[in-house]
């Protein structure tokens, strides 16, 4: 796979879940800060590895798979420089997520708890909003801290 292929595939999983983000929120300007690709085979996780080596490095293994700091692509939702080639998971089968920025993190997880698709993902040093709907091919989150925050990195 070249690099152009999984740029256009990040994309594509950001528009997507900007689509997703947009039909269940009304954050509608929230920035994309991260986005993941789920492969769906070993071969095609390979692929990807690949292409994502061209396009920047792995800045962080994961029990998942490798997060890269990649040269920044331009998306639907603004600038994305960070990005995970997901190992394949049989609870994955989606395409890939897309992980958006809110001002009010408080507000928006008081707002959208108690909607359906929407849960709560807690982690040791952080918490994060999944949102699903099965009409979708990418899952949408909303992190506190977000991760590119977490990792210390300037777009």
């Amino acid at each position: 796979m070249e690099s152009f292929a999984l740029e256009n595939i990040l994309k594509e999983i950001v528009a997507e879940a900007r689509t997703l983000r947009d039909r269940h929120t009304t954050e509608f300007r929230a920035p994309v800060n991260y986005a993941a690709v789920f492969a769906q085979t070993k071969f095609e996780f390979i692929k990807l590895m690949t292409a994502a080596s061209q396009l920047g490095k792995v800045i962080k293994e994961t029990s998942t798979g490798p997060l890269f700091l990649i040269r920044t692509i331009e998306t639907v939702s603004g600038p994305l420089c960070l990005i995970k080639i997901r190992e394949p998971e049989t609870t994955r089968p989606e395409r890939g997520d897309a992980d958006f920025t809110v001002e009010d993190y408080a507000k928006f997880k008081a707002l959208v708890l108690t909607k359906p698709g929407f849960s709560l993902v807690e982690r040791p040093d952080f918490e994060m909003i999944e949102l699903l709907d099965p009409k979708f091919s990418v899952r949408a989150y909303f992190s506190n801290v977000p991760l590119i925050k977490q990792l210390g990195i300037n777009p």
